[in-house]
């Protein structure tokens, strides 16, 4: 991490606040050994005791990248559960992203669920973050996705939502000036003043106390990352799925879906110098997964060569029925930050140090 993170701090010996944070308050709070393993087992007990007598017992969210990928075949061929595995469809599927899900699903015997977001609305949503200016165009993906897995766990009564979101590639967060996520205030600021169309169907989903508080501690539905509960490496996680399954892997994490590849590898180093690669490299330096030598190397290329950016540039305006220029013309306005609209950020960060202190979330403070 470099000071393209603005809120980085470093302390007398060059050792900066990502790094003290992860030694000092996630490290000592995370658990692989047996105590891990054991409260694994507990989680699995309770997913199946709550659903006994259904079809299945909890929903595996899945996007064909490496996490959720091998958080699939984990959940069925280690600790024995029934997921109902649950894709969204936001219309930017890479193709290896829909041959790996297929890999799986058919390998492991497993029932697909795929929800198929309306792109009209989709596309619309998409353009007005375009047009506001911000870095996280990728933000109505990220609706779409958590916002249809919470509405299908309340309308069904299932209690046990599963995702590969894990600490052992991720423990190091993004700052919020480059990818701030999940705020409605925001959304439906930015859709107000820059959409063209009202949202029918599209899976808003509601205020964070919604999510912090009443799903979890009203209606029961919990969200868990088994992940973090067994030592998890991500290069032995590929191994074992390209030779059971002949699963693809991709260039970078987050890669599956094609406008996030174009969002995390093109949009957010040109336009804002946010390379989202130091986060991921910096998880894995200090989960002993990369050398920082490796990542310095990795961070002197771009994240994909420019026929492929100028291939996607015109990939991205086609589909958004917009041209070539018009899409230039959005790189080319004024950057704005999250600050610069109405959100909710002063309630989520309060809430995460309220959550912190209570034990109940580990990681960084980004």
């Amino acid at each position: 991490m470099d000071t393209t993170d603005t809120k980085i701090t470093f302390d007398s010996n060059g050792v900066c606040d990502h790094c003290r944070t992860f030694y000092d308050k996630t490290l000592p709070n995370w658990h692989t050994d047996e105590t891990g393993r054991q409260q694994l087992e507990k989680m699995v007990v309770e997913i199946k005791r709550s659903a006994k007598g259904r079809d299945f017992d909890c929903i595996l969210g899945v996007s064909g990248g490496i996490d959720s990928s091998y958080l699939t075949y984990l959940a069925k061929e280690e600790l024995g559960l029934r997921p109902l595995i649950f894709h969204v469809d936001a219309g930017w599927n890479s193709q290896e992203a829909v041959n790996n899900i297929e890999k799986l699903v058919d390998g492991l015997g497993l029932d697909l669920f795929t929800e198929v977001i309306d792109w009209e609305e989709m596309r619309d949503l998409q353009l007005a973050y375009f047009k506001a200016g911000i870095p996280h165009i990728d933000a109505p993906q990220d609706f779409a996705f958590f916002g249809t897995m919470y509405r299908f766990a309340d309308k069904y009564k299932v209690k046990h939502i599963l995702t590969g979101a894990n600490l052992s590639t991720e423990c190091i967060r993004n700052p919020v000036e480059w990818i701030y996520y999940g705020d409605t205030v925001q959304f439906h600021d930015i859709q107000s003043k820059f959409g063209a169309k009202p949202l029918v169907t599209f899976p808003v989903s509601h205020h964070i106390l919604w999510h912090k508080l009443y799903l979890p501690y009203v209606k029961g539905i919990r969200v868990l990352r088994p992940l973090n509960y067994m030592p998890y490496v991500k290069a032995d996680a590929m191994k074992l799925l390209i030779e059971k399954f002949g699963w693809q892997p991709y260039p970078q994490k987050h890669f599956e879906s094609r406008f996030t590849r174009f969002a995390e590898g093109y949009w957010l180093p040109r336009k804002f110098g946010f390379d989202t690669r130091r986060v991921q490299y910096s998880s894995l330096i200090v989960t002993h997964q990369m050398t920082r030598e490796e990542a310095l190397e990795k961070l002197e290329r771009p994240a994909y060569d420019e026929e492929t950016i100028a291939r996607d540039f015109e990939y991205v305006a086609t589909k958004l029925r917009i041209s070539v220029d018009e899409l230039q013309g959005y790189f080319n306005q004024p950057n704005k930050s999250p600050q610069d609209y109405k959100s909710q950020q002063l309630l989520f960060s309060l809430g995460a140090a309220v959550m912190r202190t209570l034990g109940l979330e580990i990681g960084g403070k980004r």
